[in-house]
């Protein structure tokens, strides 16, 4: 099929079609006497899958080692061992964002509580005195001492 029946059938922009194909990700593509773009039926399911996993936080690198040559040679093992190590990066990432949150959260509380009587730069100086720098939620904070030189 030719780039314009791949766009329709795929929803996608013939430019980006070309895109994947220059950098990988589309293979098997032949070039027809014309000069034309040839592409096999398989090339509409390779790009549903790579817009899927884009979807799913796949990067265009991790796509281009995931995807076999021909999509009929698939490593069960390998694809699901890749599968998997993308759920626990979203797991961390989940939990780095909702830590992120709580900072935040407690951050606008700190500044919310500001007494009537105090201005935003005092207010300021006060909630970044309090703030823990450096700290996580799992440590409370030690002061070490100073070293005199």
């Amino acid at each position: 099929m030719k780039i314009g029946e791949l766009a329709q059938r795929t929803g996608l922009a013939p430019s980006r079609i070309r895109f994947y194909e220059r950098i990988g990700l589309l293979k098997a593509v032949k070039r027809q006497e014309n000069g034309y773009r040839s592409y096999p039926d398989d090339a509409v399911l390779a790009l549903k899958l790579i817009v899927a996993g884009q979807r799913a936080g796949f990067s265009l690198d991790e796509l281009r080692a995931l995807l076999p040559g021909d999509l009929a040679s698939w490593e069960h093992g390998t694809l699901l061992d890749t599968l998997r190590r993308k759920v626990q990066d979203l797991e961390t990432l989940q939990a780095q964002l909702a830590q992120s949150k709580a900072h935040l959260v407690e951050l606008m509380a700190q500044i919310e509580a500001k007494p009537r009587d105090m201005d935003c730069a005092d207010n300021a100086r006060r909630v970044l005195s309090e703030m823990r720098l450096g700290e996580t939620d799992s440590a409370p904070a030690t002061r070490r001492p100073r070293r005199r030189h």
